[in-house]
């Protein structure tokens, strides 16, 4: 197991007519000719309104010579998904799974529903490619003990228990083989919980992350991206408020930059 260290057009109202200028940049012809294609209509029918009012849903301009990255994870891997893209732009075409990826026991139904609707040969011009990196994370969703729908770590039950978790990131790994054969895997740790959080213990995230590192000694071709050491010592800093997982700007913006660094990292490897 390999540890990385963690124009738009301008309208002129004039006597009662519109004159729209007879240009546009080439962002926004790309962003057209994206919204008029079948890959686009079968993406946002996939991902609902996220995928164009979410900057993290929206649908990369595919580009054929770079290699492709698929990120995999809930809200917290949500938040730094644009900053990665910016990060690799150039570097990479950076997608990732059109919804918060949950708990561990719903990866492989999220993908396969992704894979099912996107890798549609029917579809013109339909996602041929291959997954060159899948950066995933689940962990957060499996600690949090739940009464019904809301967060309770007094009387709730947890939602994934510590067997059900490894069982889990093993038909994951396995599923992650079969789908993307030559991908290089890397599996970020679950980041910190803070003291007071209503539905998570903090040791719980401790506890997860040592089953999960664990379960990729099994696998030394899969590389680590501890999150949780590298947001450890600023998270006062960087949470959004007290007894809470999410993160505010400054957190988010060097969370994206390392997920970015460990990922262009595994790229110029494969390149060896």
């Amino acid at each position: 197991m390999k540890m990385l260290t963690s124009i738009q057009y301008l309208p002129i109202f004039a006597l009662n007519f519109i004159c729209v200028l007879p240009f546009e940049s080439a962002w926004a012809q790309k962003d057209a000719a994206a919204a008029a294609s079948p890959v686009q209509t079968a993406w946002e029918k996939l991902a609902g309104k996220g995928a164009k009012t979410s900057a993290a849903y929206a649908l990369p301009v595919h580009q054929t010579k770079l290699p492709n990255v698929f990120i995999y994870g809930d809200s917290i891997s949500i938040a730094y998904t644009p900053q990665v893209r910016k990060t690799l732009d150039e570097i990479a075409n950076v997608y990732r799974l059109q919804t918060n990826g949950g708990d561990s026991s719903s990866v492989i139904q999220k993908v396969t529903a992704l894979e099912s609707a996107m890798r549609d040969p029917k579809l013109d011009g339909h996602w041929s490619f291959d997954w060159d990196v899948i950066h995933f994370n689940f962990g957060l969703h499996d600690i949090k003990y739940l009464s019904g729908k809301n967060l309770d770590k007094k009387n709730g039950k947890q939602a994934v228990s510590p067997e059900e978790y490894a069982s889990n990131l093993r038909k994951v790994v396995a599923y992650w083989k079969q789908i993307a054969p030559k991908a290089t895997l890397i599996f970020a740790t679950t980041t910190p919980v803070p003291d007071g959080e209503p539905g998570r213990h903090t040791e719980d995230a401790i506890k997860y992350n040592q089953i999960a590192l664990k379960v990729m000694r099994e696998y030394p071709e899969i590389l680590i991206d501890d999150l949780y050491q590298f947001t450890l010592p600023k998270q006062p800093e960087w949470w959004t408020k007290p007894g809470n997982v999410h993160y505010n700007a400054t957190g988010v913006l060097a969370q994206g930059n390392e997920v970015a660094r460990v990922i262009q990292a595994a790229l110029k490897s494969r390149l060896k």
